[in-house]
């Protein structure tokens, strides 16, 4: 029974997994930290308001209190925007700068006669007939 679980929790998948969700949570909390520590405050210094949770308007006597509503929404275009520029723009140029392309071995010559393509191993022009030296 014991060896059942070891093989589960060994595979591959799952370890992948969790490694995920321990990498997930530490992201989450330093995205967290750098809205609320970084992008707010410049926020709320450029607007002079940083909390929207006061703002509100009644209705028939019903309270419609909006404020919450702008600082979740603000919270998300702040961490959406951190996340994009902030991590998925310099991560995309890493690996962009990191892939190297496959250096592509010539396969084909140009005939000095005709200037037609032609194979690398060919002796004579199929379009000319001209005759070629080892180095054309």
């Amino acid at each position: 029974m014991l060896s059942g679980f070891k093989k589960f929790i060994l595979r591959r998948n799952v370890v992948d997994l969790a490694v995920g969700v321990v990498v997930g949570a530490a992201f989450s909390a330093f995205i967290s930290a750098l809205v609320k520590d970084l992008l707010t405050p410049f926020i709320a210094a450029i607007f002079k308001a940083p909390d929207f949770s006061a703002l509100s308007f009644t209705i028939n006597g019903s309270k419609f209190p909006y404020g919450d509503f702008l600082n979740a929404l603000l919270s998300l275009l702040i961490v959406s925007f951190s996340v994009y520029f902030f991590v998925v723009l310099p991560v995309n140029a890493l690996i962009a700068r990191l892939r190297k392309e496959p250096v592509v071995e010539p396969t084909t010559k140009t005939c000095p006669e005709c200037a037609t393509d032609i194979p690398l191993k060919a002796s004579r022009c199929p379009h000319c007939t001209s005759v070629l030296n080892k180095t054309a």
